[in-house]
């Protein structure tokens, strides 16, 4: 039974290699409904502009010297604390 569109060399969606007899994309699936046509002779991704390509902002805030000073301090009262505690016991 002949297929109603021959699969292309190469996916269009994942550039993946498609044997000349497949259904689907071996590697993401992709068939005649989800993407292959007659056009289909060059990958091109998932057609995203590059700008969706770029690396996002760092989300989480860097710490502040202020804040490092301060766990330092308090890290520093706790110890001497605990070394007063034991000297003078």
């Amino acid at each position: 039974m002949a297929l109603p569109v021959e699969p292309p060399e190469v996916c269009p969606v994942c550039g993946e290699s498609v044997p000349r007899d497949a259904r689907a994309c071996p590697g993401c699936g992709a068939d005649e409904r989800s993407g292959w046509n007659k056009d289909a002779t060059r990958y091109d991704g998932l057609g995203l502009p590059d700008e969706a390509f770029e690396a996002e902002p760092s989300r989480r805030p860097r710490p502040s010297p202020l804040r490092d000073r301060f766990w330092t301090a308090v890290i520093f009262a706790v110890l001497a604390g605990l070394i007063i505690i034991i000297v003078f016991r």
